[in-house]
């Protein structure tokens, strides 16, 4: 359901930066996968999920979070940046910035968040692992 949502936010704001007309004929953005630092967590029957992740430069906007459930209690979170394209020049320094999402419980089960953190030299996600029993 919220991959939905966010890949429904995507498609809504590719088609508003797509019907304006700015002079060219291509998209002035691409999504990036934004580095995971940290997170933290709420007991409650809702949890608020805290994440700090790195926005890389000034032309690197957040868009949301892609969330993948591989497993019945593994989830594999991803926050996703919109890259402008069209700008000649960015600014460099990289920020820690903050957002959430709410996750609620259905399993009495112990669950596994994996939260991506780069790709490394062969091509293979690296992932931090943060494990949440149920009570």
């Amino acid at each position: 359901m919220k991959r939905s949502f966010f890949v429904l936010c995507a498609v809504l704001v590719s088609f508003t930066f797509s019907s304006c007309d700015l002079g060219d004929d291509g998209p002035n953005f691409h999504f990036v996968p934004l580095q995971i630092v940290s997170a933290a967590f709420t007991l409650n029957e809702t949890y608020e999920i805290k994440v700090t992740y790195l926005k890389p430069d000034g032309c690197t906007y957040y868009s949301g979070f892609d969330i993948v459930k591989p497993e019945i209690t593994t989830r594999n979170v991803v926050a996703i940046g919109s890259q402008r394209t069209d700008q000649d020049v960015c600014t460099q320094v990289v920020e820690e910035k903050e957002a959430s999402f709410n996750f609620i419980v259905i399993y009495d089960q112990t669950y596994l968040f994996r939260f991506w953190q780069s790709e490394n030299e062969n091509g293979e996600q690296q992932y931090f692992e943060v494990e949440v029993p149920v009570n």
